[in-house]
């Protein structure tokens, strides 16, 4: 592990982004990686999904530290706690789950790896802040949208909430989790458009992540002058 919790923490705000990315082929995530870090991003999240994905993983951390240095390599769709300590001990940064187990939170607490879990409700967020997660996953956040995060910042105004799922690469859509109080957000799909991807199109991928944060920029600030 090349950062620390409170630099990932530090670069998921500076950023506000962290694209979600799956591939069975390493030299593809490879170049999925360059070209996200190449648009300005500095936290990345490869999905668990598929067999030997912790192979693919492994590949792209040790590429990442020499082409990438100030990228923090995170996992994500993680949901026990054996997996979580093997992607530790491949060198994630940061765990990521579309869920909330408490074992998992004592493995990366032990270790102080931030981890993220997928939370439904304002209890699931109040028992993962008491976890000692930092940052919370609103997961899917298509389903609860912009207004679930806002009613639940207004008692709640010292959580930080990562939305996934539902957040696409437009000026509106990244505006409205930003405004409603959003601390970063996941981006899978409608990042990595499969056309793309197929057609090695790298270049596409790094702008896209360079207008994304542009985006999220022009939004945190829309949210600071209200």
């Amino acid at each position: 592990m090349n950062f620390d919790k409170l630099q990932v923490l530090q670069k998921l705000q500076a950023t506000g982004m962290v694209p979600v990315f799956y591939h069975k082929d390493a030299e593809v995530a490879k170049q999925v990686v360059k070209a996200c870090y190449d648009g300005g991003v500095r936290a990345f999240e490869f999905t668990n999904r598929g067999d030997f994905a912790h192979e693919v993983f492994a590949e792209c951390v040790k590429f990442a530290r020499v082409e990438c240095p100030e990228l923090a390599m995170g996992v994500g769709s993680v949901v026990d706690a054996p997996t979580a300590a093997l992607y530790i001990q491949l060198g994630a940064c940061f765990v990521v789950g579309p869920l909330l187990n408490p074992e998992i939170a004592r493995v990366c607490n032990r270790r102080l790896v931030p981890y993220v879990p997928g939370c439904g409700s304002v209890s699931e967020i109040g028992t993962a802040q008491e976890l000692g997660c930092d940052v919370t996953k609103v997961f899917p956040g298509d389903v609860y949208g912009p207004a679930f995060v806002k009613g639940m910042m207004a008692p709640m105004p010292w959580s930080k909430v990562m939305v996934t799922g539902g957040v696409s690469p437009d000026e509106e859509n990244l505006s409205a989790w930003f405004r409603a109080g959003a601390f970063c957000v996941g981006m899978g799909s409608k990042l990595f458009p499969k056309d793309r991807i197929e057609a090695a199109d790298w270049q596409y991928i790094t702008d896209q992540c360079r207008r994304s944060l542009e985006y999220i920029a022009f939004g945190k600030g829309e949210k600071l002058k209200r």
